[in-house]
């Protein structure tokens, strides 16, 4: 064989090993999707509206007077973080409010400083753990769960059971760090 066909079929199997991890990642969504209690549209839309929000909040210079953060399940937004005066966080409020397939809106946005970078780290550890325990208690379904953590404050969205809310809560709140959990439920 030439030397010239050997670098060619080294470069395709290069390139098929990227597809073949691109088809595993992708069969790995696609599984987490079909487990999703919500319809594809509403996940789509979900993901819509997040990036939608940001956009805006951007634009209207909200994000230069604090800190926001975005997530929207089932078309139930929560807004997390701190800013500065009560007139920004009911502004946002309010945007996330007049968007397109919003049906509710938590604005759980404090007005105070903006906490730290270590206080963030613990707040994705705690997310992590609290996420951790879910997956591995077979009374709730953890994939239908989100976990936002702020400042010590944990704050649960989904579509679950009322059982599953309890247990979850109950879960969520022996967790080292927690100061306060808030239910963001559907109940189905």
């Amino acid at each position: 064989m030439s030397q010239k066909r050997v670098w060619v079929l080294v470069l395709t199997l290069g390139l098929l090993q990227g597809c073949a991890a691109a088809v595993v990642a992708g069969g790995g969504a696609a599984v987490v999707a079909a487990q999703d209690r919500r319809t594809l549209g509403s996940q789509i839309d979900d993901t819509g509206i997040a990036m939608r929000a940001r956009q805006l909040f951007a634009d209207e210079d909200l994000n230069k007077q604090g800190r926001i953060n975005v997530v929207s399940y089932n078309g139930v937004v929560l807004l997390t973080g701190q800013v500065e005066t009560e007139q920004v966080r009911q502004r946002a409020g309010q945007i996330a409010r007049d968007l397109q397939s919003v049906r509710d809106v938590h604005n759980q946005i404090r007005v105070g400083n903006t906490i730290s970078l270590s206080t963030r780290s613990r707040d994705s550890w705690i997310s992590t753990r609290v996420k951790t325990l879910f997956l591995s208690d077979s009374a709730i379904s953890g994939l239908n769960i989100k976990v936002v953590t702020e400042d010590g404050e944990v704050f649960l969205m989904g579509l679950v059971t009322p059982e599953e809310a309890d247990k979850a809560v109950e879960i969520a709140r022996h967790v080292d760090g927690v100061n306060r959990v808030i239910r963001a439920f559907e109940i189905q």
